[in-house]
């Protein structure tokens, strides 16, 4: 019987070609196919270090009828690494499946680490590198995007996102509304490439900052935790002081956001909050 071939993890460069390591470039060239999200994308990078290994598109759309063709060059013997657009693949791109079925396999699978987008926004961003999690893209659809943003309310530790250009701004308002308009923010964009840029403040003053430019290149959003500054009130004294700005004429919206916006929460949560403790009132 045939020993099986190796699957081989290789990151490449988020940018700048230079960012990739000796070991990664001695892989892409001994081994026998490299699996490429983008063909046209890695050839460029195979080009500039004169790797002539063949490449094979596998992607997103391809994944389901390229696999079986992947396990089968594997389980025949040969080598295979398997690289994304950038970074390390099977973040946010293509790779699990292929992964897990070499695993049930018995197909060895060898990481080649290397560069990786959150990991570089985060420890450049001064935001809390203690603990931290990464949400990956955010989901497209509004209804998706709140979803995952109500999770984050009372997250203490930072979380890390990617995002396209064109939902940027629709992103920054739904942090701000769903969050708090005061929550640590930093947006790196284009990392390691020539315009790379590094915005740093709260995600009130990015939906103003983002108002006035046109988003352009590769974002990654890095979000403090609820902790770093933020002041907090349990749920019962935060309805007590909703009722007070009731009592005081204020509509029950209008006196969420005044209490949101004292205390660095979101008028949703508070809302929430008033209408619980309003109901166990009543009970």
């Amino acid at each position: 019987m045939t020993n099986p071939g190796q699957l081989f993890l290789v990151a490449t460069p988020i940018g700048n070609l230079a960012d990739i390591t000796l070991r990664a470039l001695e892989t892409l060239k001994r081994v026998d196919l490299i699996a490429a999200e983008d063909t046209r994308h890695s050839r460029i990078l195979c080009q500039h270090y004169q790797i002539t290994t063949p490449l094979v598109s596998y992607h997103q759309h391809n994944a389901s009828q390229r696999l079986s063709f992947l396990l089968e060059h594997l389980q025949g013997g040969k080598s295979l690494a398997l690289i994304s657009d950038a970074g390390m693949p099977g973040i946010a791109d293509p790779g699990t499946e292929l992964v897990q079925e070499c695993i049930t396999f018995g197909i060895p699978v060898v990481p080649i680490p290397g560069v990786s987008a959150c990991l570089t926004a985060l420890v450049a961003s001064g935001l809390s590198t203690e603990q931290f999690i990464f949400e990956g893209f955010l989901p497209p659809t509004e209804q998706g995007r709140q979803a995952s943003i109500q999770r984050w309310q009372q997250e203490q530790r930072t979380i890390i996102c990617y995002e396209a250009p064109h939902r940027l701004l629709a992103t920054l308002k739904a942090l701000a509304e769903g969050l708090s308009g005061s929550r640590k923010l930093v947006i790196a964009r284009e990392l390691t490439k020539v315009h790379e840029t590094f915005w740093r403040g709260t995600l009130g003053e990015a939906v103003q900052a983002w108002q006035e430019q046109i988003p352009k290149g590769e974002f990654t959003l890095v979000i403090g935790g609820v902790t770093e500054g933020v002041v907090t009130r349990s749920p019962q004294e935060l309805a007590i002081e909703v009722q007070q700005l009731l009592d005081q004429g204020l509509s029950l919206s209008q006196a969420c956001r005044q209490v949101a916006q004292i205390w660095h929460l979101s008028r949703q949560q508070v809302y929430q909050w008033y209408l619980q403790e309003s109901q166990e009132a009543e009970d």
